[in-house]
């Protein structure tokens, strides 16, 4: 070979090694960081939260894993070659759902950057959860994982340069928000990138954050005035506290930990959940834990409603995940999981009378009363958009502790969801809703006059109310006997437990159900500018569901990637190497 040759042929690769470069930026080729490790980064020893005077410090740590305990079995499924015709369907559903990303970003950037949402209708900056930016942070994964690094690196400049959590225009913030939008975003995105601006920016976060510990038994407020903490006045947890406000900070505050080195987070969410693990099988739903909880007092059995809807969620979603993300088959975490999901079987899940007798669950709400030391109590079959996650915690809960009976009930629950999708006319289900409960899991015949029997029932109607009625009045689709909200927000939990369930099952049948869904989804949102919350899912015939000019942060961050990775491959954020916390952002996992 000639010596022009060569030199031609390496100007070519040169020229082909550059323009891919400037295509995907630098970002796309940084290596990760290895997990327990962190690189050089820039952290303000100056910022004002590390500076602050603690009242009630810890002066000890609870070590922080490196490594994972066990080798976990895997979660997703062994998927099969697609034909052809099968990836341009998919891709096609892809780029659409790309589409509709880039639309709502756009629609912030032009509108609200900087500030926590933009209405979607009106076009107007909106500031929501402290006005740092929540829209932003909580969509810089979602850039990363869409392959749009021009705009994560826009963005990510935007955070690093612009976004300062010293302190807030409003009186309190929900700390649990603040973790899974803010803390979470910071580390998916970090985890994702390994760019260290993200980490130096969660380490803010944290370290903000962490102050809110600072009580005398070192449990947080939830809803805390942070400017009488930064003027240095005493505090103590609040009484009556949602138990998935204080239960769901596990896995950013643990991540958090992980990759900075630093213990102090990990040990202050350990002993929150070592407290829970404590009072599990002493409430009164043994297994279970009630809706409202006392941490002032660590009196984890206060209120009298237990489920798993709003309220308390997370808390559930988040031991079968903390198990995958620090690696333990077994421990606190793993049994906590087995032992919640025993009791709700036992005690929330029922099965709605359809007619076609499908074949799914809920888990319902349950309020337990005590009576001359004897504990009675009684289910309501209701449930919500919200419980919707339960059959996506079932599938990597059942996969993670090779529990099959899990990955069955998953598929009925997320079933379920689809379900009542499609029960309505406009084709997406309500925040709210109840129904008819069967008698049997087992088994369960249709009857209209049973139906209507519940219709009366539910809505405390008097006999002379005929349930036929009340069901044409409100339009109530068979089963349902009651919509108490009617509103879709633009909420992501169904899509997410589809999007599990596809790759715990490599099913493609749960594809085309998060194409119908979204098809119905985007047609009863769409705005000129994004997509909107609406009021009724339900409305009249002809009339409009009418829209509520409002786009939470979470349809960026969570409603459009689920529904994204459903139409991605397999091996993009897998599920093996991934977990997602409550907010969907995707942390790497301990491995062995």
């Amino acid at each position: 070979m000639s010596a022009l040759r060569r030199y031609l042929i390496a100007a070519f690769v040169i020229f082909v090694f550059i323009g891919l470069w400037q295509q995907w930026g630098a970002n796309s080729w940084r290596p990760l960081p290895t997990p327990g490790r962190h690189p050089t980064q820039a952290i303000d020893k100056d910022f004002f939260w590390r500076t602050i005077e603690h009242q009630y410090p810890v002066t000890t740590f609870r070590p922080v894993p490196t490594a994972a305990t066990d080798v976990l079995p895997g979660v997703q499924a062994k998927f099969s070659p697609e034909s052809a015709e099968q990836r341009q369907i998919r891709l096609s559903r892809r780029a659409a759902i790309k589409d509709a990303f880039s639309r709502s970003w756009k629609a912030y950037k032009e509108h609200a950057w900087l500030r926590d949402e933009v209405t979607p209708i009106t076009g107007k900056p909106v500031d929501t959860f402290g006005g740092w930016g929540a829209t932003l942070v909580d969509s810089l994964d979602t850039l990363w994982i869409m392959g749009l690094k021009d705009e994560f690196s826009f963005a990510v400049e935007a955070v690093s340069r612009n976004v300062s959590f010293v302190t807030t225009k409003a009186e309190t913030i929900n700390v649990f928000e603040t973790t899974i939008r803010f803390l979470g975003g910071l580390l998916g995105a970090y985890d994702l990138s390994g760019d260290a601006r993200l980490l130096s920016k969660a380490v803010d976060v944290g370290d903000m954050l962490y102050k809110a510990f600072d009580t005398p038994n070192h449990l947080p407020v939830t809803r805390w005035d942070i400017h009488a903490a930064a003027r240095g006045e005493s505090q103590t947890p609040h009484g009556n506290t949602l138990l998935a406000e204080l239960g769901s900070l596990s896995m950013e505050f643990s991540r958090l930990s992980i990759v900075s080195g630093d213990p102090k987070y990990y040990d202050a969410v350990q002993r929150i959940s070592e407290l829970l693990a404590a009072a599990q099988m002493k409430t009164k739903v043994p297994g279970l834990w009630p809706v409202v909880v006392d941490p002032a007092r660590e009196d984890f059995d206060v209120g009298s409603d237990y489920g798993l809807g709003g309220m308390s969620d997370s808390t559930y979603e988040y031991l079968p995940k903390m198990a995958a993300l620090l690696g333990q088959r077994t421990g606190m975490y793993a049994e906590m999981y087995l032992r919640s999901m025993e009791a709700a079987d036992r005690h929330l899940f029922f099965r709605p009378m359809s007619p076609k007798n499908d074949d799914i669950l809920f888990p319902g709400n349950l309020h337990a009363s005590v009576s001359d030391g004897h504990v009675s109590t009684k289910l309501d079959p209701s449930a919500g958009h919200l419980t919707c996650f339960v059959g996506g915690m079932l599938a990597l809960g059942g996969r993670t502790m090779s529990n099959e009976t899990h990955v069955e009930w998953a598929e009925r629950f997320t079933g379920g969801c689809v379900w009542a999708y499609s029960s309505f006319d406009r084709g997406v289900m309500p925040e709210t809703m109840s129904l008819t409960s069967c008698p049997s899991r087992s088994e369960c015949v249709w009857s209209k006059p049973a139906w209507h029997g519940h219709v009366l029932s539910a809505q405390s109607a008097s006999k002379e109310n005929d349930g036929a009625l009340l069901v044409e009045a409100q339009r109530l689709p068979p089963s349902f006997t009651k919509i108490p909200d009617a509103r879709y927000i633009l909420r992501p939990e169904a899509i997410e437990s589809v999007f599990i369930m596809y790759r715990v099952t490599g099913d493609p049948s749960w594809q085309d159900a998060a194409w119908r869904m979204w098809l119905a989804i985007d047609k009863m949102t769409h705005t000129e500018l994004a997509n909107s919350a609406v009021w009724d899912v339900n409305p009249k015939s002809g009339e409009d569901p009418g829209k509520a000019d409002s786009m939470e942060s979470f349809w960026l961050g969570e409603t459009l990637k689920y529904l994204y990775l459903t139409f991605s491959e397999p091996d993009l954020v897998s599920l093996d190497d991934w977990v997602f916390n409550t907010e969907a952002h995707p942390f790497r996992r301990l491995k062995r």
